[in-house]
């Protein structure tokens, strides 16, 4: 379009002045009948590089029209390896995020891992004082009757007057045990 533009404001040049509707009209048929001699060559190109309408071809216009189309084949299939190569790296690069992403969220399970192991260790060790101190209990007298959550309430009383030796002694006269 813009050489069909260029053209007519050459020959507007030419004339050095302003066209008359006549010549203006001549120019434009002209130009309407170059545009339709290139649309008819393009479309006919076309169709021989589908395959189509070769009948007329000389064996020399059909070596030019094989060489074209190898050429531009050659030039498809290096784009599409093109392609291909630069989605198969931009492939590495995110298979290489994933990687180091797991390699990161491994090291995180590892660490959670070891952490729970150290906090069941901690939480052995305490339930094997607490049966400590309640076989303690046990062996000293009380039973606790398997319910860690009583209450034991001690109570001191005066000492009676029967004898010498219950006087001196303190004596633990009630035990009440408040579930």
């Amino acid at each position: 379009m813009k050489s069909v533009i260029e053209r007519y404001r050459d020959a507007k040049c030419d004339t050095n002045s302003e066209m008359n509707p006549a010549s203006e009209l001549k120019f434009w048929q002209n130009e309407a009948a170059i545009l339709k001699r290139q649309l008819h060559n393009l479309q006919e190109n076309h169709r021989q590089m589908m395959g189509e309408e070769l009948s007329g071809l000389s064996v020399e216009d059909l070596q030019k029209l094989e060489n074209q189309l190898e050429m531009s084949l050659r030039d498809v299939r290096m784009k599409k390896e093109q392609m291909l190569v630069e989605e198969i790296k931009e492939l590495n690069r995110e298979g290489n995020l994933v990687h180091q992403e797991n390699l990161e969220l491994h090291k995180k399970v590892n660490l959670m891992h070891q952490q729970h192991m150290e906090l069941h260790k901690k939480v052995s060790e305490v339930e094997s004082v607490k049966s400590a101190d309640k076989i303690s209990l046990l062996t000293n007298g009380l039973d606790m009757g398997g319910n860690s959550s009583e209450h034991v309430h001690l109570q001191l009383s005066q000492p009676q007057q029967h004898d010498e030796t219950s006087s001196k002694a303190i004596q633990l006269s009630y035990f009440s045990f408040i579930a």
